[in-house]
């Protein structure tokens, strides 16, 4: 059986508490509790800012198609033909006619400003998810010159409608009369409210079929576009751009990154942000070892002495100090690391908690678009950090463990 090194030995007797009730020093306790809070904090900060992405993500595809291309100011000529084309390819496996407007719903003396998305019923399940949203009514019901509509949860709250009722759309576009011009406005049936989980969508976008929208925009029987689904959501704004030059060019093309580049760019860049600010916070912590072990070379001057004068070398005495110190930082990290990893799976709980004994609404959906805290703890990201921490908590020990190392025993010995 393999000995345990001296230098570890003495190291973990120094890690531990003169009382007979304590196991860790006071002070060593405190440094080790700063590094654990310190990791935790960023792991839960980041594993909230990668769950806000990826559930932002999500959100936007279940409404908005990977790709889209369209006319530039005039609608797509045959676009039955250049679907049939953009199925032809074998990184696109969906496409879909859309037409997008903007509108004004009514309901009695309630308003609200909308877009409008003309589909058709049976494509548009190749391109995004808006059936399987539906918490009320069908999508199938929204046949041509059924003058059918859907509308999303927030939009139906606000104007206190639910299926079965109607609505009056109006549209910016009017129609000269001799009173004058008159705007065009239609009565629709709500045949179904979806739930896409965010706001700009829920309170925003009403959906109706592809030839009722084609009739109040006067498109000619005409799509506004393509919706296109590719294999790969990330490389879909290169796919869209070779189709458009495959069918010629002079097409208006766009992706849902591009749709919603704000959004992502200001994610990843509060993630470098909070990834700096929080590392600062952990080298903090990570620096009161260096307090700690200077206290300990003090207080243990006299072992010190006496070990070198038994033959122990100043590497040994560096080893014992730099072995302590390294010691506190891992036990650090790695219950920083599972209380990061704990708090960040259960903090849709711990929120629904917050707000239940607070009495407040801390994710307004108006605000944030969506209404819950997603988390996503990635397993790449926990290691980095526990490395950083790792790594800053043996730095810490150098400077001290090199000094004890040097001290001359007759020195040490005087005072003692």
């Amino acid at each position: 059986m393999l000995k345990q090194p001296y230098e570890i030995s003495i190291a973990l007797r120094y890690l531990r508490s003169h009382s007979k009730n304590g196991f860790i020093s006071f002070i060593s306790l405190v440094s080790m509790m700063g590094i654990c809070l310190a990791v935790a904090v960023l792991v839960v900060v980041l594993s909230v800012m990668n769950g806000f992405e990826n559930e932002l993500q999500q959100r936007i595809l279940s409404i908005v198609s990977h790709a889209t291309i369209s006319g530039i100011d005039e609608p797509l000529e045959d676009w039955p033909t250049l679907r049939e084309r953009a199925l032809e390819r074998p990184d696109i496996i969906g496409a879909a006619p859309y037409i997008e407007g903007q509108g004004l719903v009514i309901v009695g003396e309630r308003l609200a400003g909308v877009s409008v998305r003309g589909i058709d019923p049976v494509l548009e399940r190749d391109v995004s998810m808006i059936a399987e949203l539906l918490q009320e009514g069908s999508l199938e019901l929204m046949e041509a010159g059924s003058f059918r509509t859907l509308i999303g949860t927030s939009l139906a709250e606000e104007l206190g409608v639910s299926v079965g009722d109607s609505l009056v759309l109006m549209l910016a576009e009017g129609r000269v009369t001799p009173a004058g011009i008159v705007p065009r406005m239609r009565r629709f049936e709500i045949s179904g409210v979806f739930d896409a989980g965010m706001y700009e969508y829920d309170r925003g976008l009403i959906y109706v079929n592809l030839n009722d929208a084609a009739l109040l925009f006067r498109t000619g029987g005409e799509a506004t576009g393509l919706r296109l689904a590719a294999t790969d959501i990330f490389l879909a704004g290169q796919i869209s751009e070779e189709f458009a030059l495959e069918l010629g060019g002079g097409f208006y093309i766009s992706d849902w990154s591009r749709q919603h580049s704000n959004f992502f760019r200001s994610i990843q860049i509060t993630k470098s942000i909070m990834f700096v600010i929080l590392s600062m916070v952990i080298v903090v912590a990570v620096f009161n070892i260096v307090s700690t072990l200077i206290m300990v070379v003090r207080d243990k001057r006299g072992d010190i002495a006496i070990l070198q004068s038994f033959g122990s070398t100043g590497r040994s005495i560096l080893t014992m100090f730099a072995t302590q110190g390294t010691i506190i930082g891992v036990i650090g990290t790695v219950l920083g690391l599972l209380l990061g990893v704990l708090v960040a799976t259960q903090l849709g709980n711990l929120i629904i908690f917050a707000e239940g004994f607070l009495g407040i609404d801390l994710l307004a959906e108006e605000i944030y678009f969506i209404s819950d805290l997603p988390a996503q703890v990635r397993v790449s990201e926990v290691v980095k950090i526990g490395g950083f921490a790792i790594f800053f908590s043996i730095l810490a020990t150098l400077y001290p463990a090199i000094s004890a190392s040097r001290k001359p025993p007759v020195e040490a010995l005087r005072y003692e």
